[in-house]
């Protein structure tokens, strides 16, 4: 007979199976949205469009900038008494959005050359930043109310997009590259519809947050509401790693893009494009189901604190060598799915491989660095990090190209979990574990 998990196991397994299920498809979706276009497109109109969003994609954590993490951690912390917080929230978001659409419109209209083409994609897809900060917003409240089914749903939302408008744009209705666009800002008009409720429930106090108890209503009349200024203080941390994390890993598009054309662009973009499925399980596990625990454990349970960190470095570097092995042995048939268009993919796909066991382990290795105080750490961390990929992506694209992108990409990934792993062994919240 087998014995029975322990009870607190049984909802953690349920909820991490759930969320698991919803990535696995989510990423299946995300492939398979890059399989179509690329092939239907080709590697010059593909790389347009695909630089494009990564050049959106290095601005939007301007939006909201740094507040859903720091949202989790507050409540970690503070448990109710973080709905101090929700006034400030409300102004923040605006201004910091405000200010991230603006940055895109302004590239396009008055960044370094920037050709026609380029220029018009760019003000089409600007709408789609608010597209990924309603994800981003909406997920760190379903996070704290561990509506986990909820969460695993919120997250396909636009995987499914995306791969609608795909499938749209090579059937019948043979879309152009700049209607994919124009679906893209409207797919983030419709998520910012469906997250407007979720916003103000959580304004008007109609939600529950799991981990402490039942909500005490005089409690947030006596407490004292910092404003927008004192918020900004607290989730600039959080919001400069936002913003670092897409300049470390995506500027090589944006840089072969400039540099070496759209063609060249559009076969990284694809390798990347498949590592971002790949990287999306270690972020399940981390960012959608363990970060609000983490940020509660780290205050109120270390010993668990610790437990969960020794399991998740080893589950973490296991499951990245398996799942590095097995990219290896499938790049072959990249060219097969993708297109003759695409035969540079395998070389990048191989090298790539490397980088999964880094990346899932500084995932587990960083978790640390987001509570207790050592988010500057982690900000100075990635900061070196991103540097390191623009100054070595400078360095190689003009002579390697794609395979220069690639080389750049995963020293400095290798650069991140060193840094990462010196500063987890400092922190205080580790104390007494081997």
């Amino acid at each position: 007979m087998s014995q029975a998990l322990p009870m607190p196991w049984r909802p953690a397994l349920a909820a991490l199976s759930v969320l698991s299920l919803a990535t696995a498809a989510g990423a299946a979706m995300v492939f398979l949205t890059q399989v179509l276009l690329a092939r239907h497109f080709g590697p010059a109109q593909y790389g347009l469009f695909a630089s494009s969003l990564a050049t959106v994609s290095l601005v939007a954590p301007l939006a909201g900038f740094g507040l859903s993490q720091f949202r989790l951690k507050a409540h970690g912390a503070e448990g109710w008494a973080a709905e101090r917080w929700q006034p400030a929230s409300a102004r923040f978001i605006v201004v910091t959005s405000a200010l991230a659409v603006g940055g895109v419109v302004a590239w396009a209209l008055a960044g370094p050359p920037v050709d026609a083409e380029t220029r018009y994609m760019l003000l089409v897809l600007a709408p789609f930043v608010l597209g990924l900060l309603a994800v981003e917003q909406t997920g760190s409240k379903l996070r704290l109310e561990e509506r986990h089914a909820a969460l695993a749903g919120w997250q396909l939302l636009v995987p499914a997009g995306r791969l609608a408008i795909a499938l749209l744009a090579v059937a019948g209705l043979s879309l152009s590259i700049h209607a994919v666009a124009w679906g893209h800002a409207a797919l983030a008009a419709l998520v910012l519809v469906l997250a407007l409720p979720q916003w103000r429930a959580m304004q008007r106090g109609d939600w529950t947050l799991k981990g402490h108890g039942p909500r005490n209503a005089a409690l947030s009349h006596d407490i004292a509401r910092p404003d927008a200024r004192t918020l900004l203080r607290h989730a600039w941390p959080y919001g400069v790693a936002a913003v670092l994390y897409p300049v470390f890993f995506q500027i090589g598009t944006v840089l072969l893009k400039y540099l070496h054309g759209d063609a060249e662009a559009g076969v990284f973009g694809i390798a990347l494009a498949v590592m971002t499925a790949i990287y999306l399980f270690p972020t399940t596990v981390y960012q959608k189901f363990l970060l609000a625990r983490l940020h509660r454990w780290a205050v109120h349970d270390r010993a668990r604190f610790r437990q969960v960190y020794r399991l998740g470095c080893v589950g973490m570097l296991a499951s990245g060598v398996a799942v590095g092995l097995l990219l290896a042995a499938l790049s072959g048939h990249a060219v097969q799915v993708f297109g003759d268009r695409y035969a540079g993919l395998q070389p990048l796909l191989m090298l790539l491989a490397v980088c999964v066991p880094v990346r899932f382990l500084s995932t587990a290795v960083g978790a640390v660095l987001l509570t207790e105080g050592q988010m500057l750490y982690r900000v100075g961390a990635m900061l070196v990090a991103a540097v390191a990929a623009i100054l070595l992506n400078l360095l190689l694209i003009p002579s390697h190209g794609a395979m220069g992108a690639a080389f750049a990409t995963l020293a400095a990934e290798g650069l991140l979990l060193l840094s990462m792993y010196h500063g987890a062994r400092r922190a205080t919240v580790l104390r007494g574990a081997p």
